[in-house]
């Protein structure tokens, strides 16, 4: 293992020691670094809160700030905060108005908050959840509530964001959550393992000249395990399982994310791209909106992930607000 770092098991708070000095619009709450809360919670405001573990910035705390979250749990690297964290994030970001959870579809994060829920009721904390599950990979049509959250979270995030801004109902602004979740999808591919700073050797094996269709974030199985193939070959294969799941016609308009999972070059990101274009305008469809760059990375694994969200005029000047928080900003206009 080569790493920049001091003792591995002091990876998760040095790196937060980090983020909080390079960015005080940020700060935590209840004396624990690991309950992220924005430095200035608006009043009257429905509260978003996300969560889970570290290993994937800016995934979950990277998207707290200015018209998107409010608040994150964070966890070990790989593992879910505790129930107890997020109930701390969610006393602390609830403004009178009730607070969302938007996280991804993985067991430990599912169970503690759903705790963490049941006892801010306790305390007339009104929540309500919606979890993300984008990954078309990692599980059947029909069976959508078995799939992973991955990197489409981060349109979940801006459309639950700008509601949330606009000082929608909690109701509300869940309803547009699901349906912007309804409308997205991910597929993915790796290069190469990640390794965890406490484990301290490679998640899994994969050789020099393969590569992994549909592997998960943290090194899950994916749908197929073959040798390399020119990048736009892997790009139309991703894209045809989108394709498959939803209809995108002419006149049709998306939001794309292109994002890599911690060791792919932005030029390599930018070919991808390119096909995924391609593909669209062989379609007649309009991409409105275009992110590149890494938003949901599993530490150094190779690798990239394509979201496509089909947007409608609901959902598309949603999308489109402006956003500021410390590792992703978006101006609108």
């Amino acid at each position: 293992m080569k790493k920049f770092l001091n003792k591995p098991e002091d990876f998760v708070d040095e790196m937060l020691e980090g983020i909080y000095r390079a960015h005080p619009e940020v700060t935590f709450t209840d004396g624990d670094m690991r309950c992220f809360v924005t430095a200035k919670p608006v009043p009257g405001k429905v509260g978003i809160v996300t969560g889970g573990g570290s290993g994937h910035l800016p995934l979950f705390l990277g998207y707290v700030g200015k018209n998107m979250l409010d608040g994150a749990g964070v966890g070990g690297v790989f593992q879910s905060p505790s129930s107890d964290q997020l109930l701390n994030v969610t006393k602390y970001v609830d403004q009178g108005a009730g607070v969302l959870y938007l996280y991804g579809n993985y067991t430990g994060d599912i169970m503690n908050f759903d705790m963490a829920g049941e006892l801010a009721e306790l305390d007339d904390i009104e929540t309500a959840t919606v979890v993300g599950n984008d990954d078309v990979a990692s599980s059947v049509v029909g069976e959508e509530h078995k799939r992973r959250g991955v990197a489409g979270i981060f349109f979940l995030y801006k459309v639950a964001g700008a509601a949330a801004a606009q000082m929608k109902p909690l109701a509300e602004v869940k309803r547009l959550t699901e349906k912007a979740k309804s409308q997205v999808r991910t597929m993915g591919v790796a290069l190469s393992p990640c390794i965890v700073p406490e484990v301290g050797k490679p998640s899994f094996q994969i050789g020099d000249d393969e590569m992994e269709i549909g592997m998960g974030i943290h090194g899950e199985p994916g749908i197929s395990r073959k040798a390399l193939e020119p990048v736009d070959a892997v790009v139309e294969e991703m894209a045809s399982k989108i394709f498959a799941e939803q209809s995108y016609e002419k006149g049709d308009e998306v939001a794309i994310l292109m994002n890599g999972l911690g060791a792919t070059p932005l030029e390599e990101l930018y070919i991808a791209y390119r096909r995924l274009g391609q593909l669209l305008d062989e379609k007649e469809v309009k991409i409105r909106h275009v992110w590149l760059g890494e938003f949901a990375t599993s530490m150094e694994m190779a690798g990239f992930s394509i979201s496509i969200m089909k947007l409608d005029d609901e959902l598309e000047p949603l999308v489109a607000a402006e956003v500021d928080t410390p590792f992703f900003k978006h101006f609108a206009g």
